[in-house]
């Protein structure tokens, strides 16, 4: 019997004897192996490659356009359309492509570390090394499959099935479809396992804030004493590398959640990038590449050992592990009301400050501007750093308008008086090819002065072309290292660099509409 004539359902799929359900770490591993999906590092972490799709592909991602979400989502670019019959019918072809699959894994989580909040979610992958990776990045669950998972979300994950974009309304043979009505994320033609995670954090973008919550496309860590901390910015900014820090208790390393109660993480792992990677420089993450890890597109030799300078495969390696990995994760991963926000930005230009501090108006502004540059291997087709403003720091993963989560940004930070500050992790000393990255022990020493307060009263100057307010002086940061042009050679060539970002940001800003006045003038000059 050919299965493609015969209706199946997802939950005719999840009855089937192929069906592996909620198998351990041990056992996923063992059978990536035996499916020849991966290999052994020389820590025990599984090293695999994800083909064609190195990074996210977010021209092929689409919300199915139902009534319930028509007049919520903000459509556009980021978040297409795509008709209910259109997906009905590639979804019907996806399920019966898994059912005729010798082997089948599915497991369960939860997305959301506050049980106020929470969202049960199942994952179907064909891959062992799929199932691996949703089973460290997601939140486990402890309840067997009937407890009352109804109203789950469910990926449905086949990077085997290529679309056939003429017959099935695809922009290419990859697509990541998100049905708000069926509950139901779908994914095909890409075997990058990050699109899972991101397409559950797109999920919880629409549903938080639908409850008063504000999701966040950050890192988070806490003192002892209960201090938190939030850290913003886009793949390769440093979210991940500051917020492991041995002196404080890890929240998570990239999405969170603000509400009433205080900040959680919505994930149960971490996925950090392995371009560059040192036991030196970050002794937590290379600690956590053991055994139940999966690492992307890592070139490993044949004894096993990982070069993680290497970036043939891609810039854009990576390594997922549960936060249980690193020693000072804070479980469960709840914590308090921020003290301190900070925005990270790699700036190609290498004319904003290494650090500035903000008021609520500009950090509304620069929430929204989301500026950095856009690295390497985050996304196909981008082969070096270039400028990009993306909204919140998070743009493709928004569905609601962005003034949203703006304007909640800013009542959250005037309710519970936090501090927010903008900082720098890219170039200094000229534009990138010419300047040279940020030293990583000044930003931290800037970071950590930020999180001690130490900056509260300290002198600050206004930047000429951005209206920031730039601390004069910083502990174990050299004062000239604070101002930005006094570290260029020709001042005339930072002016109008500095120019022309300015009016680049000035350009995106006219994107947003109904901002108030306050927030217009928050920005450069």
């Amino acid at each position: 019997m050919n299965i493609l004539n015969t209706a199946i359902t997802l939950e005719g799929l999840l009855s089937q004897s192929t069906v592996k359900y909620d198998l351990s770490v041990p056992s996923l591993v063992s059978k990536a192996l035996q499916n020849k999906e991966g290999v052994l590092t020389e820590s025990g972490a599984l090293s695999v490659e994800t083909g064609t799709y190195t990074g996210r592909s977010p021209r092929d991602k689409f919300i199915v356009n139902e009534d319930s979400v028509e007049s919520l989502i903000n459509w556009g670019a980021v978040n297409q359309p795509i008709s209910q019959e259109t997906f009905n019918a590639l979804y019907d072809k996806v399920l019966a492509h898994l059912a005729e699959k010798e082997e089948i894994f599915a497991t369960h989580g939860y997305a959301g570390a506050d049980t106020t909040y929470r969202l049960p979610i199942r994952i179907i992958n064909e891959f062992a090394w799929h199932q691996l990776f949703a089973k460290q990045l997601f939140i486990r669950s402890d309840e067997t499959p009937e407890n009352a998972w109804q109203d789950a979300f469910t990926i449905v994950s086949a990077p085997t099935f290529k679309a056939d974009p003429e017959t099935d309304g695809t922009r290419s043979e990859a697509f990541v479809i998100i049905s708000f009505e069926k509950r139901i994320v779908l994914i095909g033609g890409t075997e990058y396992a990050g699109e899972m995670k991101k397409s559950i954090f797109s999920v919880m973008n629409y549903l938080l804030p639908l409850e008063g919550v504000l999701p966040m496309h950050c890192s988070a860590n806490t003192s002892t004493e209960g201090d938190v901390a939030l850290f913003f910015g886009l793949s390769g900014t440093g979210k991940t590398t500051l917020s492991a820090s041995p002196d404080r208790l890890l929240i998570g390393d990239d999405e969170h959640a603000w509400s009433a109660n205080g900040v959680f993480n919505i994930e149960g792992g971490c996925y950090a990038k392995c371009i560059n990677l040192s036991l030196k420089n970050e002794p937590q993450i290379w600690n956590a590449i053991r055994f139940g890890t999966v690492c992307e597109n890592v070139v490993v030799a044949e004894n096993g050992k990982p070069d993680y300078d290497d970036v043939s495969q891609t810039e854009n390696t990576r390594a997922a592990y549960p936060i249980h990995y690193i020693p000072n994760a804070l479980e469960p991963s709840i914590a308090g009301h921020p003290s301190t926000i900070i925005f990270l930005t790699a700036d190609a230009f290498g004319v904003l400050p290494p650090i500035s501090k903000l008021t609520k108006e500009q950090a509304m502004y620069h929430f929204l501007s989301g500026y950095t540059s856009k690295l390497a291997g985050t996304e196909r087709g981008v082969t070096e750093p270039e400028a990009t403003f993306s909204t919140c720091f998070g743009a493709p993963f928004l569905p609601l308008p962005p003034k949203h989560y703006a304007t909640m940004l800013g009542e959250f930070i005037d309710t519970h008086n936090a501090q927010v500050f903008l900082v720098n992790t890219g170039w200094s000393g000229g534009p990138y090819g010419t300047g040279e990255r940020m030293s990583l022990s000044h930003t931290r020493a800037m970071v950590q002065a930020a999180l001690q307060g130490e900056l509260s009263q300290v002198e600050t100057t206004q930047d000429d072309f951005f209206g920031l307010h730039v601390p004069t002086q910083c502990p174990g940061v050299p004062d000239n290292v604070l101002n930005p042009k006094t570290t260029w050679e020709d001042p005339k060539a930072y002016d109008q660099k500095a120019s022309e970002l300015a009016n680049q940001f000035k350009q995106n800003i006219l994107n947003f509409d109904d901002l108030s006045k306050d927030v217009l003038q928050a920005g450069p000059k």
